[in-house]
């Protein structure tokens, strides 16, 4: 069946061509250099930059700095300026200004003269055309020239971006790099702690394991030496090197307000029960699926390619992962979808074979209007594949974390899809094994999300779960229904 032109197209990653751009400053004692190097960023011009604010954090500057950029301010709209009364480290002025971006895109710039603001534009490209998430400007990348820099200094930086790949799995070749360009409400998204250098370590890292899209282009760099005014030491080398090591066991990864998405983290990193969850799913698949509330694209990614698959979510943060991901699958469209608002549906009417809503039902308010919803968008005799979590007995903290209106009986949920126009093909459960489990964790110990250890464990015993689990004396956490139109 022929898509609607307004309704499932794939659509460029951004509307325009251009995109707003917040440079973050971070400002200590550097008087003599601070002038002509915010005069090089306002100085910038492409057609890839829309605007730009140059947002400058003096961190506790003792030398002057902070009156040159205050009489800059005056004179340039474009320039905001906050200040520390203490020395704090650049990952704290790094965050102050963080704070008050208000642009699409964050780049962090040094105040000195080591990096080229011409060189922006270059780094903006591959989120116009290429779904990246983050960019990093290399200073190891192949290039017409580069600088030869000092041997001691690169060959540190080597070892902790080596330690660094290795820990994340992530092929990168300058950590170290000022220029790290990445979606403000991305970067805002990720709580950062470290107020030195290692702060650049630990933006990678968790950029890493958030699966983000990372992209490294070559820039200038002219280097200056500590004589000079240079700041970072070899010391902090080797506290960079003690930083992945650190951060390659830490999983904050998402501010405290979204304990939702820690979870959809969590279980992401569960492929084993992912795929034990998919292969029960995928016999009642068609090739055209509308997939409501895909989160980070975990279930997607077993189900693709197909003719035409269509992912949506109401989450910003989802949505933006999703569409990163979508880049070179033509097959694969993102939409904002709300199960329950008619509106978000009307250009879907019979444009699928197969809806599938796992853990949606138990989110939204009004199950049978989401399951009219479905209903509107399945073309005759498609199915809508649902998953909800059993027991009404088993609600406990982890549901309120992720916000369940409610666990399901067997009966309601036949009785929710036989009221909105459904014939049954099936019901049955899912994931018995982990039924102890959950009843512990969160009607007992009132956990907010899962241990590390019992998901590992999860993982580990998984081939065995997959065996025993249909032999299990009671019912699953989850219950699968299989609803014809």
């Amino acid at each position: 069946m022929k898509a609607q032109s307004s309704g499932i197209e794939k659509g460029p990653i951004h509307a325009d061509n251009s995109l707003g751009l917040s440079i973050l400053v971070p400002l200590y004692n550097e008087r003599y250099l601070v002038e002509s190097s915010v005069s090089r960023l306002l100085s910038v011009q492409s057609d890839f930059i829309k605007e730009i604010e140059v947002i400058i954090v003096d961190d506790g500057s003792t030398d002057g700095s902070w009156e040159t950029v205050q009489n800059m301010a005056g004179a340039d709209r474009r320039i905001k300026l906050f200040r520390h009364e203490r020395n704090q480290g650049k990952g704290a002025a790094v965050r102050t200004a963080l704070f008050h971006a208000t642009k699409e895109i964050c780049v962090i710039h040094d105040a000195d003269m080591e990096y080229n603001p011409e060189d922006l534009p270059l780094l903006l490209r591959p989120f116009l055309g290429e779904g990246a998430d983050a960019v990093f400007g290399s200073r190891y990348l192949d290039s017409p020239s580069r600088r030869v820099l000092e041997y001691r200094h690169s060959l540190l930086n080597k070892w902790v971006t080596l330690l660094v790949s290795w820990v994340t799995d992530f092929d990168l070749t300058d950590v170290e790099t000022c220029y790290k360009m990445v979606k403000t409400r991305l970067l805002k998204s990720i709580p950062l702690h470290y107020n030195d250098f290692r702060f650049e370590i630990e933006l990678t890292v968790k950029l890493a394991k958030r699966r983000t899209r990372i992209f490294e282009v070559p820039i200038r760099y002219l280097p200056r030496s500590h004589e000079e005014g240079k700041k970072i030491r070899f010391a902090d080398g080797l506290l960079a090197l003690l930083a992945v090591l650190q951060l390659s066991v830490v999983e904050d990864l998402y501010h405290p307000k979204a304990y939702g998405l820690k979870i959809l983290h969590d279980m992401n990193q569960a492929r084993r029960f992912n795929r034990w969850m998919a292969d029960n799913l995928k016999p009642y698949l068609g090739e055209r699926i509308l997939e409501i509330r895909a989160g980070i694209g975990t279930l997607t990614n077993e189900f693709i390619p197909r003719e035409l698959y269509v992912a949506g979510d109401i989450n910003r943060h989802a949505i933006e992962f999703l569409r990163s991901y979508s880049v070179g699958k033509p097959y694969l469209r993102v939409h904002k979808i709300d199960a329950c608002r008619p509106e978000d549906f009307l250009n879907f009417e019979e444009q699928f074979d197969t809806v599938l809503m796992v853990n949606v039902l138990e989110h939204v308010p009004d199950d049978r209007q989401a399951l009219r919803n479905i209903y509107f968008a399945l073309r005759k005799g498609g199915r809508a594949v649902l998953l909800v979590p059993q027991h009404p007995s088993l609600y406990g903290s982890f549901d309120k974390v992720l916000h369940h209106h409610k666990r399901y009986t067997r009966e309601e949920l036949i009785q929710a899809c036989q009221e909105t126009g459904f014939e049954i093909e099936s019901v049955f459960d899912f994931n018995r094994f982990n039924v102890p489990s959950w009843f512990l964790n969160a009607k007992i110990l009132q956990r907010k999300r899962f241990s590390r250890v019992q998901l590992k464990i999860l993982e580990t015993l998984m081939p065995f779960i997959r065996r025993i689990d249909r032999y299990l004396p009671w019912g699953g956490l989850s219950l699968i229904a299989i609803a014809r139109k």
